[in-house]
């Protein structure tokens, strides 16, 4: 059951849950799910960005996970939700748009989503995609210390204006000093999610609430073809955990994107299209 909330996003209702999405190119084609990071809305996969992607004749979907944009939320601080319930709300997405099986793309946090449904859900998985994101492994470095001193103190959630420059902060310190790093067109993209989010003092806490459910799973476990794609000016996860994300599934390879931090810069779409394209284009008989 869907209802319509512009010209081209929409809700489905999965259980109890709703989720809101969107969809680029013909469903014809083979699907690339893309499933973001901790707080990210599905806007952060950037709408020009997805429109090159399925110009590559892929069927491109994005979605907001819980506790961002317009889908379902809860109160602040306590999610009710785990990452394997993450991980089943974007297989009831597949479910919904009638895609048996998908390539998935998971960004930062969400790499836990894509570890539970590489291992526990193999045959929905064409291949796997991990940007910016960790094995979590002890002896990787960790965060780099002007992270946290690069944005300013957590926002009052009511404050929409404060909201957005505490956002946009936390985006350019992410971006780790990439000359990439677009101050005018992220403050865009943040006023335009900060406006369409149901419960923003829920988007800013819940997911650093949940529980992460999916230890229990081994990166050597994934059959899937993996790319693993990983920024040099990453604070939130240095390039050794790009490496080490590589070196733990059998057969993976490793995209170092020069110049991004813990995003993918629209200068490099160049660069990352063509190799997502590249890694999709093969799927299984």
């Amino acid at each position: 059951m869907t209802a319509h909330l512009s010209h081209s996003e929409k809700l489905v209702e999965i259980d109890d849950v709703e989720l809101c999405f969107e969809t680029f190119g013909d469903p014809a084609n083979p699907a690339i799910l893309l499933i973001d990071g901790a707080t990210a809305s599905m806007l952060w996969w950037e709408t020009e960005l997805c429109e090159q992607i399925a110009r590559g004749h892929r069927f491109v979907i994005r979605y907001d996970n819980r506790d961002t944009g317009r889908s379902t939320s809860y109160p602040p601080g306590r999610p009710g939700y785990t990452f394997t319930d993450l991980a089943g709300d974007a297989l009831g997405l597949l479910d919904a748009l009638d895609v048996e099986r998908a390539h998935i793309v998971c960004r930062s946090m969400s790499g836990g989503i894509g570890l539970i449904i590489g291992v526990d859900h193999p045959d929905r998985v064409e291949s796997l995609t991990f940007v910016s994101t960790s094995t979590g492994e002890d002896g990787l470095p960790p965060s780099s210390d002007e992270l946290a001193g690069g944005t300013p103190a957590d926002p009052d959630p009511a404050d929409s204006v404060a909201v957005v420059d505490f956002v946009v902060a936390w985006a350019k310190a992410c971006s780790g000093g990439s000359p990439y790093f677009d101050a005018r067109a992220t403050r865009a993209l943040v006023e335009r999610d900060v406006a369409r989010t149901r419960d923003m003092a829920s988007t800013l806490v819940n997911h650093y609430a949940m529980t992460f459910d999916g230890s229990s799973r081994d990166f050597a476990s994934i059959k899937a073809p993996t790319l693993v794609v990983h920024g040099d000016h990453d604070p939130v996860c240095p390039l050794p955990h790009g490496h080490a994300l590589r070196d733990a599934i059998p057969g993976a390879t490793l995209l170092i994107l020069e110049g991004a931090g813990h995003d993918v810069p629209k200068p490099l779409w160049d660069v990352f299209v063509p190799a997502l394209l590249q890694h999709t284009g093969g799927g299984r008989p």
